[in-house]
C-alpha cells in the first residue's frame, strides 16, 4: 500500500521559517512604500492639472471660480456706446481711404446751402459753381485739412483727454479767421453726413448713420467749446 503524502510531515527548519517570515515583512513593507509614493505622485499629477488648468498663476480657469477682471467703466464724457464706438471707428476707415473727395464734397454741400461763407475763405471765395469747386485745388487742400482734423478727432475716441485738448485747441484757432462766428461750425454738420454718405454707400445703414449722427455733434461741440472758452485777445 503507498502511503499518501499527507501522511508524512514535512519538517522545514526553523532558520528557513525565520527567513520567509523576514522576506514576507519585507515584501508588505514594500508594497505599502509604493502605494505611499503611488498615492504622493497622484498628489503631484493633481496639482499639476489644477496649475495647468489654472493658467500657471494659480488663479481659476475658466472652469473654474475665478473672478474675471473687471473692465474699466465708461467715460461719461462719450455718448457712444463700446460697441458704436467700435463700430465708428472700423466704419471711418473707409473714410480715410478717400479722405479728399469726401471733403470736397462736404465743402460743395456746404456752399451749396450757405453761399455766404465763401466769404470766409479768400483763396476760393471767387469759385461760385459746382464745377469750379470741385475742380479747384485749393479747395482740395483745404479740405484735406479739414478732414485731417476730423481724422484725428475721431481716431482720438480711445483716449478722450486727447480728443477733446485737440479738438479745443482747433475750436479756438478760428479765432484768427476774420468775420468768424462759432454758430459756423453747426453749418457744416448736414454736409459732412451726406459726404459720409456718398462714400460709404450702402454702408451707411440706419445704425451707422445714428453713430455718425452723435460722433459729429459731439466733434462740433468741442469746437464750439474750444472757441468760446479763449478770449480773441489771449
Amino acid at each position: 500500500m503507498t502511503p499518501h503524502v499527507s501522511d508524512f510531515h514535512v519538517v522545514v527548519p526553523v532558520v528557513y521559517i525565520k527567513a520567509i517570515k523576514t522576506l514576507v515583512g519585507k515584501s508588505d513593507e514594500l508594497l505599502l512604500r509604493c502605494r505611499h509614493g503611488l498615492r504622493n505622485m497622484g498628489c503631484e499629477l493633481g496639482k499639476l492639472v489644477m496649475v495647468h488648468r489654472d493658467g500657471g498663476d494659480g488663479s481659476k480657469g475658466r472652469h473654474g471660480e475665478a473672478e474675471l477682471p473687471v473692465p474699466e467703466p465708461p467715460d461719461p464724457r462719450l455718448p457712444l456706446t463700446a460697441k458704436q464706438k467700435y463700430s465708428m471707428m472700423a466704419s471711418w476707415k473707409g473714410i480715410s481711404r478717400a479722405m479728399e473727395p469726401t471733403g470736397v464734397y462736404m465743402f460743395i454741400k456746404l456752399f451749396e446751402e450757405h453761399q455766404e461763407l465763401l466769404n470766409l475763405f479768400e483763396k476760393f471765395r471767387e469759385l461760385r459753381t459746382r464745377d469750379e469747386q470741385a475742380n479747384s485745388m485749393e479747395l482740395a487742400e483745404h479740405a484735406n485739412t479739414v478732414m485731417a482734423t476730423l481724422d484725428e478727432g475721431i481716431k482720438s475716441l480711445d483716449t478722450l483727454d486727447s480728443f477733446f485738448d485737440y479738438l479745443t485747441q482747433v475750436g479756438a484757432s478760428h479765432h484768427r479767421i476774420p468775420g468768424f462766428k462759432p454758430e459756423y461750425f453747426w453749418r457744416i454738420e448736414r454736409p459732412f453726413l451726406e459726404a459720409v454718405q456718398m462714400t460709404l454707400g450702402d454702408r451707411y445703414t440706419e445704425n451707422i448713420e445714428s453713430i455718425y449722427k452723435v460722433t459729429i455733434k459731439l466733434i462740433i461741440e468741442t469746437l464750439v467749446r474750444g472757441y468760446e472758452e479763449k478770449k480773441p485777445d489771449t
